[in-house]
């Protein structure tokens, strides 16, 4: 076998000791699983930001609230109908303006339509806020840690290799490389897991924070217009 073949990632990996491979195993499995939450969280944020935006031009277009309400129900009970985030705020805060309002129907109370309007849009806020940060804890966890693991396979890797010398009258760069190679390969894995979760994280924080700057934005000014139609 050639040098070459002997320092090829697969030799290096194959004759790695059990540690170091299963240091390897482990940030191989924690990257696959990072790249499909990467990959997931990615088409959840466009489709919330797309139907978001569906949303508020048909809000904002001036129609009826009763008949957009209406088209909420009904895709809230149709399973293939496509309903957004804002839509399910929305669709909360108006029904529960609904049931205020149909159970004072002799004297209305506005404080109490608003209030329990503005309680039910809060909680389908929280509801689509923490499936919309699903997994992001996951990819910061995979960005902080990855590097240590990688580098705790490359410690171990390394004093392995220094242990062996010490069976060798003449300690030569030939009798170490294959050792510090291999080491050096978790390392470079730890870093392939967490740079990507990081970068990952980061973007996908910021636009989530963005579209939770949205829901916000559509609860207070939703609130003002239930508030000026309870008058």
């Amino acid at each position: 076998m050639t040098a070459t073949q002997d320092l090829s990632f697969l030799s290096l990996i194959g004759n790695a000791s059990v540690l170091v491979q299963l240091v390897l195993a482990l940030l191989l499995g924690v990257s696959l699983t990072s790249w499909t939450y990467i990959f997931s969280k990615m088409f959840a944020i466009k489709k919330a930001r797309t139907q978001t935006e569906q949303f508020e031009r048909s809000f904002w277009s001036g129609g009826n609230l009763i008949d957009l309400y209406q088209e909420a129900v009904s895709n809230r009970r149709n399973a293939s109908a496509k309903m957004g985030a804002m839509e399910r705020i929305f669709e909360a805060g108006m029904s529960e303006y609904q049931k205020v309002k149909n159970a004072n129907k002799v004297s209305l109370d506005a404080g109490a339509m608003l209030d329990g309007a503005r309680r039910a849009m809060r909680a389908a806020y929280q509801r689509e806020m923490d499936l919309l940060e699903s997994h992001l804890s996951f990819l910061a966890s995979v960005g902080s840690v990855s590097p240590y693991i990688g580098l705790f396979g490359t410690v171990w890797g390394i004093m392995n290799s220094f242990r062996g010398l010490a069976n060798v009258q003449q300690a030569t760069l030939a009798a170490v490389a294959p050792g510090i190679a291999e080491a050096l390969i978790a390392t470079a894995i730890g870093l392939f897991a967490a740079i990507p979760a990081v970068l990952a994280y980061n973007r996908y924080s910021h636009e989530i924070d963005r579209l939770a700057i949205r829901f916000e934005t559509f609860i207070e000014e939703f609130s003002n217009i239930l508030q000026r139609q309870s008058r």
